[in-house]
């Protein structure tokens, strides 16, 4: 198991929360309370960009990754542009790098100080990626955690874990699986889940 030391210079999600967050969560709570703002329209949209928007776009990305040469090519040497070919930049992705799953190695993405997470290819970051438990034992046993996932590796499979930082956000690529080459780009992105692009599911 390897495990990629990068200095930490995090701009967010620091424990406690920040200024800001509370000052967000004081804000929504008066909105809800003057009957401005519809508590289940929020969850709505929260749950939007966490589990739709989000992932949907790092699916994308590795679709075509598996059934492009030249794109996964370019994926892999500058992700973030190859990324922005697909309309997916911004803040919380503008330094991208995407390592990949093969049956050799299996790749897993923490921020063991907060949370940096690649809001545009994978929407909101879970609540458990943010946990102090996650954090600290996605280092400390990654193969425990994957396995507390339902994915249990097996010994000749390395575990590499990657650290993101505010400078860096990882983005796994799976393997493709077997028996998938009939499959078009929009078939193998419903096959990509959120937590197969952070590390803690082969797919």
């Amino acid at each position: 198991m390897t495990h990629d030391h990068h200095d930490h210079n995090h701009d967010h999600g620091q424990e406690p929360p920040s200024d800001m967050a509370l000052r967000v969560k004081a804000l929504e709570s008066l909105m809800v309370e003057k009957g401005l703002v519809d508590p289940a329209a929020l969850d709505a949209i929260v749950d939007h960009f966490e589990h739709r928007v989000g992932p949907r776009n790092g699916a994308r990305v590795v679709a075509r990754a598996w059934t492009d040469p030249a794109f996964k090519a370019r994926l892999m040497a500058d992700a973030t542009a190859a990324i922005a070919e697909l309309g997916y930049s911004g803040g919380q992705g503008d330094h991208m790098v995407v390592v990949e799953n093969t049956g050799a190695v299996h790749n897993l993405v923490v921020c063991t100080l907060c949370s940096c997470y690649p809001w545009p290819v994978l929407g909101l970051p879970p609540v458990w990626y943010k946990s102090a438990p996650y954090r600290s034992r996605a280092v400390i046993d990654p193969r425990g955690v994957i396995a507390e996932f339902g994915t249990a590796l097996p010994e000749d499979i390395e575990v590499r874990v990657w650290d993101s930082t505010a400078e860096i956000r990882y983005l796994v690529l799976p393997e493709r699986p077997a028996g998938t080459e009939a499959l078009g780009e929009e078939d193998l992105a419903a096959l990509v889940t959120r937590n197969g692009m952070i590390g803690t599911a082969r797919l």
